[in-house]
């Protein structure tokens, strides 16, 4: 499948919060941008060996435009940094995408819970929501008031939205929200890693839709030896205990798409052939493992001795 990239302008930058960097980005001969719906993220292109995925936030039905809002992390690895420091209004930057893990699903009820800069995907989720009239809430947390973003777009839903700053409420009441969830309704949550987890334990997973930004801590058994045959390119490949299946391809010369190397961002999924994969993505449903219809090569591996992989 072809994935759209180009260069695209930097057309208006503001805060939308402390610390909280909103981008607007627009074709640089005006060209209309490929069509997304809630949920998905582009790759942006910093630099060499410096590649971000950052969520759509804006509008799907504005064509003109793809609007992103980037967390400045003094402790990150430079992505944040390179965005807030160096990426002026006027600036080219390499982007890459739409993809969509993280779709919102047709629902007559849902329960919206953000933590920090997790209200990106869901903020056009929220539109799509009331759009469709479904009945909708929102818990949203941050560390402070003024570090919670987009709170003046938020303010049009009235008391729909809950916002609570952790210094004036401690933890987000989750109870409050996912006890007694009515029939037929859907729980999607992006944010911190503890707050997915704090999620997940209180939700049944077949209600639950979640996004992370950082890898989930999970059990993996001991990685051994075994064979990928390429199908497209007739290769067969060894892949080394200590090498992932990404490092192996490439090794032999194979080029394909790659981003985090974590297994969150899902732009090295690749279709499975034959084989069954051993998981250690923080991307796929538990529906979708089990289907091992697909995997992320960059940190999944196989159950057994061989793989046929579509590359």
């Amino acid at each position: 499948m072809t994935v759209y990239e180009a260069e695209l302008v930097v057309d208006r930058r503001e805060f939308a919060a402390d610390g909280v960097l909103a981008l607007t980005l627009r074709h640089p001969l005006g060209e209309d941008l490929p069509a997304w719906e809630p949920g998905a993220h582009v790759d942006v292109v910093l630099g060499p060996e410096l590649e971000r995925q950052y969520s759509l936030c804006g509008d799907p039905a504005d064509r003109s435009v793809w609007r992103i809002a980037v967390l400045r992390e003094p402790d990150g690895r430079g992505g944040s940094a390179h965005v807030h420091e160096q990426l002026g209004q006027g600036d080219k930057v390499r982007v890459r995408g739409p993809r969509n893990h993280f779709r919102l699903e047709s629902a007559p009820r849902y329960r919206f819970i953000a933590g920090g800069i997790g209200i990106t995907p869901i903020l056009p989720m929220l539109a799509a929501a009331e759009a469709a009239g479904a009945e909708w809430t929102l818990l949203y947390g941050g560390r402070t008031r003024n570090s919670i973003a987009f709170t003046g777009e938020l303010g049009r839903y009235g008391d729909r939205v809950t916002v609570a700053p952790q210094d004036e409420t401690g933890l987000l009441d989750l109870a409050s929200v996912l006890d007694d969830i009515p029939d037929g309704t859907l729980v999607y949550c992006c944010g911190p890693g503890p707050l997915l987890d704090a999620v997940e334990e209180r939700c049944p997973a077949e209600r639950l839709r979640v996004e992370r930004f950082s890898p989930k801590a999970q059990q993996v058994g001991e990685s051994s030896e075994f064979e990928v045959e390429l199908a497209q390119s007739g290769r067969t490949v060894t892949v080394a205990p200590d090498v992932s299946v990404l490092d192996a391809v490439r090794a032999a010369g194979v080029e394909v798409l790659f981003s985090c190397t974590e297994g969150t961002c899902g732009t090295c999924e690749t279709d499975v052939l034959e084989g069954t994969p051993d998981h250690r993505d923080s991307v796929l449903t538990d529906e979708e493992r089990e289907s091992g219809e697909t995997m992320m090569i960059c940190v999944s591996r196989c159950r057994g001795g061989r793989l046929v992989l579509d590359l």
